[in-house]
């Protein structure tokens, strides 16, 4: 026969076995909490560790009546809007070789207002969807527009193309790109931290998809859908088209 005492420490002891199986759940669990809130800190730090490179600077290019990411006059008979994308290398091949042209042929006699447009996350969304380059270079390019650097940017940034999401347009290099370019960097980061633009890229990346665009870069020539980087003499022949239909 138990004694009163006895069953008493047999239920003390199934109490505290109980109390020790809790403790070992509660720690299981925060344990398993503290390493996904770890692994999730693993590619930003993992990304500050990282040196930023080398940056290369681009030589300036002339640009007429620039403003934010429009250049040229804006009562040109003509209007061209880029959807493009800074991942994209045919964007980058249109903006080396193609865009210097219609500039000086087109933008500096009066003929073509030229405007600049993402398409949002269009690349990044496209490769893992869990990457952010193309958004985040847009966003940049356009904060340094508020510095009156839009163009400036855009070039830095496709001169340091590597390729599509390989880290060329991480936040740190894309920090870096505006201290080359001698931006304030205080009000740079501020509207790059607190995604000022972000709402704008994604706008650039609806209207684009209403437009009918879905690859980059594609333009509108006065509403007429024009896809891919063409050689400048299709361009040309656009614009004479264009202008030859608006009057010009």
């Amino acid at each position: 026969m138990t004694s009163g005492r006895g069953r008493q420490s047999i239920k003390e002891r199934r109490e505290e076995k109980r109390r020790r199986q809790r403790l070992s759940v509660l720690l299981a669990v925060s344990g398993i909490a503290l390493l996904l809130i770890g692994l999730a800190f693993v590619p930003t730090l993992w990304e500050q560790l990282q040196p930023v490179g080398e940056i290369v600077i681009p030589e300036s290019q002339p640009r007429p009546m620039t403003d934010f990411n429009t250049v040229g006059d804006p009562d040109a008979p003509v209007v061209i809007v880029e959807f493009s994308d800074f991942q994209c290398p045919y964007c980058k091949l249109f903006a080396d070789e193609t865009e210097p042209l219609i500039i000086q042929n087109h933008v500096e006699n009066g003929e073509v207002y030229f405007v600049y447009r993402s398409l949002g996350n269009f690349i990044s969304d496209n490769i893992r969807r869990s990457q952010t380059e193309s958004r985040d270079s847009a966003e940049a390019a356009y904060c340094a527009g508020d510095q009156g650097k839009f163009w400036e940017y855009k070039d830095i940034v496709y001169a340091n193309w590597q390729g599509e999401d390989v880290g060329s347009f991480t936040p740190k290099r894309l920090v870096a790109f505006a201290e080359a370019l001698n931006l304030d960097i205080d009000q740079f980061q501020d509207c790059f931290d607190g995604a000022k633009y972000r709402d704008q890229v994604m706008q650039d990346q609806i209207d684009g998809a209403n437009a009918g665009i879905n690859s980059t870069p594609s333009f509108l020539i006065n509403g007429k859908l024009v896809v891919g980087a063409q050689p400048y003499s299709v361009f040309q022949q656009e614009i004479q088209d264009a202008l030859a239909a608006s009057g010009e």
